[in-house]
């Protein structure tokens, strides 16, 4: 049945001739298995860490952009500066936001000229993806640096048939998308562009004073197609662009303390990728090359303006022999982006790579993966993975996981971009990172019932920040010791019967400076959400109910704790045509995801799919 089912993923998301439909409203039927962040397709229940969000879960939520979604995954802490376009970044597991590395369709999409290499998540609106899928734990030896924290990759929808789409609502919001394509067994091709405006609200919080609102804009556009020339050779390429405009707040003289200002930062960012996939010699070659290129400027008092791009080549193999499934690779990374200093500096990493699995019994199956990177800068580092998962019969299955990590130093920190030192900068170490973790998981014989408990532990030493010292007035980076995080992540999905169902998501998480025994910043030690469903012939709701404990943020403060809910719901008036309706802070809450920085209050929206 595994066999089966890992065959039944490969031929859906790897070979071209797969057709495909993700506009279709029906459950995805691989929403069971991680393909694209795990390299060698996987059962979801059988690797821990792993989940998978599908359209039918976007929609059903009502997400828009990541962030909205993002934060119900248990270990994952979502924290943004401002409501609409503010920066938001994820913590995996305890880990700082560079230590998350996000694909787009294959594509590495983070940031080299942010300070720490990490993504921002705040302009990725949903309309065009088809699923979402987050590993946690050190993945390095998968994916090299960035992703000592997890992996967290996005799959856009190939397009068979014609959509129109648009939504208008509270403070002046108003979004829509047109998308269209065709999908054979030999074919496909699909294009689409979503806009989204809306006037906002105050990024500072409007309730310490500050009224003046600040609106955001983003555009997306993208394509994607697949030509099978035969059953064995094949191509296919997917590019997304992303345009946006939000307007900030920031800390004016001389108080120097967060209120409405002017400023305003534009951002345009690309990626995509182009792929020959062949078979030879036994195994299923790809050779493809993926480019991402961002450029944000900034209006300010004090203006600025970066770009950066990345682009990678890689060579990947699959096969299977003697009853091991494994893929080997190859790969070469460079990447390139502006410092404050208006100039330019490069980093660049080539890797060699191999993953397997081995079923012993139709009830154990065992994984490995190993990794040698070679860095331009800062020498070569050997990471490696093993997992297991064993039924455990009645529906029980055990899983544990063991794996190491390592993340070089960004541009900035690499030549200590923002430093100011009379004398010599430290020399920085690679951050590295170990992690363990073990899971239970049932499920009943019916699939009505099903949950998961999972413990880690997520060592990272040397981790890299940066540090100002008050008597000399230097600043500069400088590795840490070491710090960890101590968690517990827990799930579980109901089928209640007539036409209800129940998922529940709750973490705790111990993140903390190993030196000084500190709490590490803007990471809420217990996190949780609800999500009741109702589906009937025609119509379907879904009530998301999400609450954060106490969070220690910057310069000492504390962000209290929170309980939101949204509710979204849809009525199909026929086959092509839905309207859809959901209203965000159902309570109408006043709460914070960052100190300082407030949140909508209840608002509403409505709205039109129509696809044909």
């Amino acid at each position: 049945m595994r066999s089966l089912l890992f065959a039944t993923a490969a031929a859906v998301f790897f070979p071209l001739s797969a057709h495909a439909s993700p506009d279709d409203d029906g459950p995805d039927p691989l929403d069971e298995v991680v393909v694209t962040a795990t390299r060698l397709p996987a059962i979801v229940a059988d690797t821990p860490g792993a989940r998978v969000i599908d359209r039918e879960t976007i929609d059903r939520r009502g997400a828009v952009f990541a962030a909205d979604i993002l934060s119900d995954v248990p270990g994952l802490s979502v924290v943004r500066s401002g409501a609409f376009g503010g920066v938001a970044q994820v913590r995996m597991r305890g880990a700082s936001p560079g230590k998350t590395l996000v694909l787009v369709d294959g594509v590495p999409v983070n940031d080299p000229a942010e300070v720490n290499g990490a993504f921002d998540f705040s302009g990725l609106e949903l309309s065009d993806i088809a699923r979402i899928e987050v590993l946690s734990g050190p993945q390095s030896s998968l994916w090299g640096s960035d992703a000592i924290g997890g992996v967290i990759a996005f799959t856009t929808r190939e397009l068979d048939g014609r959509a129109v789409e648009a939504e208008a609502g509270s403070f002046d919001t108003a979004r829509g998308r047109l998308a269209a394509g065709v999908s054979t067994d030999r074919y496909g091709f699909g294009a689409w562009v979503s806009h989204f405006d809306t006037e906002g609200i105050s990024a500072a919080d409007a309730a310490d004073g500050n009224p003046e609102a600040d609106g955001f804009t983003s555009t997306t556009a993208g394509a994607r197609g697949r030509y099978a020339f035969t059953q064995a050779v094949s191509v296919d390429g997917a590019m997304r662009w992303t345009d946006s405009e939000a307007e900030l707040d920031g800390y004016p003289a001389p108080a120097f303390v967060l209120a409405d200002t002017a400023d305003s930062q534009i951002s345009e960012q690309w990626s995509g990728f182009g792929r020959l996939r062949f078979d030879a010699l036994g195994l299923s070659h790809q050779f493809s090359v993926s480019a991402s290129d961002i450029a944000r400027e900034t209006e300010a008092a004090f203006p600025s303006a970066f770009e950066a791009d990345r682009q990678a080549w890689r060579w990947q193999a699959d096969g299977e022999a003697a009853g091991v499934a494994f893929v080997l690779g190859a790969e070469r990374e460079e990447s390139d982006g502006s410092l404050s200093t208006g100039l330019t500096e490069e980093l660049g990493v080539t890797s060699v790579f191999a993953t397997a699995r081995i079923e012993p019994s139709d009830r154990l199956s065992l994984s490995g993966a190993l990794r040698f990177d070679k860095t331009d800068d800062f020498g070569s580092k050997t990471t490696g993975r093993v997992s297991t998962a064993f039924d455990a019969g009645g529906g029980v299955t055990l899983s544990a996981a063991y794996g190491t990590g390592f993340k070089a130093p960004s541009i900035s920190q690499a030549v200590c971009d923002f430093c100011f030192s009379s004398q010599p900068f430290p020399v920085l170490r690679p951050e590295t990172a170990t992690g363990y973790e073990a899971a239970i998981g049932w499920a009943s014989a019916d699939g009505r019932l099903e949950g998961r408990a999972t413990a880690y532990r997520l060592e990272v030493e040397d981790q890299i920040t940066y540090v100002f010292d008050p008597a000399t007035f230097d600043s500069y980076y400088v590795n840490v010791a070491e710090t960890a995080t101590d968690g517990v992540e827990l799930e579980g999905r109901a089928r209640l019967g007539g036409g209800f169902d129940l998922s529940l998501a709750w973490a705790w998480s111990d993140a903390r400076d190993e030196t000084t025994g500190a709490r590490l910043l803007r990471v809420a030690e217990r996190t949780g959400s609800a999500t009741l469903g109702w589906t009937g012939e025609r119509r379907s709701a879904a009530l998301t109910v999400r609450a954060e404990g106490d969070m220690p943020d910057a310069g000492g403060t504390t962000r209290e704790g929170f309980v939101t809910a949204n509710l979204n719901a849809a009525y199909e008036l026929t086959d092509h045509v839905t309207v859809t309706a959901r209203i965000e802070n159902l309570a109408d809450e006043t709460y914070q995801q960052l100190v300082g920085y407030g949140e909508p209050r209840r608002s509403g929206y409505v709205g039109i799919r129509l696809r044909y």
